[in-house]
């Protein structure tokens, strides 16, 4: 079960059975997917909240059901997870809104990935990140082997993913991995204060800095200028670049309004 809420221009999604440790179902994945969309085609939304409840922010995939087929043939494991893991990490990265995970607690395989995909990480400090893949026998999936060396080098990642290792959240956090540590009774209220201070700003020029830095890592010097520049003349087009510049002129704070 997933809950899901608008509060403040804030879109909170709350991955809701504890039972399983939020185990992903492929409908709830599905689910997840069609709300990132939502986030990024509706106006009255300007930053998101991924969290869960109970002891798991998200232990990855049920595997007792949805995987490949018994009798699968070539292809059919490949196909399962372009069109499910990856789609739902790819709808986090392509979102048009800042997300923020606040995890709760254990982040394992897909889950870790879930949360090392958004924007922001709020970790509380009970809160356990595991490449568990490797204890299965599995290779890493879920964008996975993409993430991790992009955000810690590809030396970290590598030990990370060799061993399965449990990492806390103090450590998560001095790699890189997590922004901020909280007390467990303070995640929600640092994930809201961040998620409303994004939801009060430009939420345009999020999405194109967001587009901007994800892009980076993958592009030469001469392609992220030149996308730079061009972000930079789109953005000059949306009221809230107006209003900054003008509040900046009228020596006042800026009001925006996400457009």
């Amino acid at each position: 079960m997933i809950l899901h809420t608008t509060t403040n221009h804030v879109s909170w999604i709350t991955l809701n059975r504890p039972e399983a440790m939020n185990a992903l179902t492929p409908d709830q994945r599905d689910h997840l997917i069609r709300l990132f969309e939502e986030a990024s085609a509706d106006p009255d939304v300007r930053a998101v909240v991924i969290t869960a409840t109970g002891r798991g922010f998200c232990a990855g995939a049920d595997l007792r059901g949805g995987g490949p087929p018994t009798d699968r043939v070539a292809g059919d494991v490949a196909r399962v997870i372009r069109q499910g893991a990856q789609r739902l990490i790819t709808a986090i990265l392509d979102c048009e809104k800042p997300v923020i995970a606040a995890v709760n607690g254990t982040a394992a395989g897909i889950g870790a990935h879930l949360a090392y995909a958004c924007d922001l990480v709020i970790a509380a400090e009970s809160a356990r990140f595991i490449e568990v893949f490797v204890r299965r026998g599995l290779v890493p999936d879920g964008a996975g082997a993409y993430l991790l060396p992009r955000l810690i080098g590809p030396q970290r990642a590598k030990e990370l993913m060799f061993f399965g290792d449990a990492l806390t959240a103090a450590d998560a956090e001095r790699l890189g991995l997590v922004n901020r540590v909280v007390a467990d009774g303070e995640l929600e209220k640092a994930a809201r204060t961040w998620a409303e201070r994004l939801a009060a700003g430009p939420t345009r020029s999020i999405a194109l800095t967001k587009q901007l830095v994800n892009a980076s890592l993958d592009t030469d010097r001469a392609t992220a200028l030149t996308a730079e520049a061009t972000a930079q003349e789109i953005n000059m087009t949306t009221a809230d670049a107006q209003e900054g510049v003008t509040s900046f002129v009228e020596r006042r704070g800026p009001e925006f309004h996400g457009r």
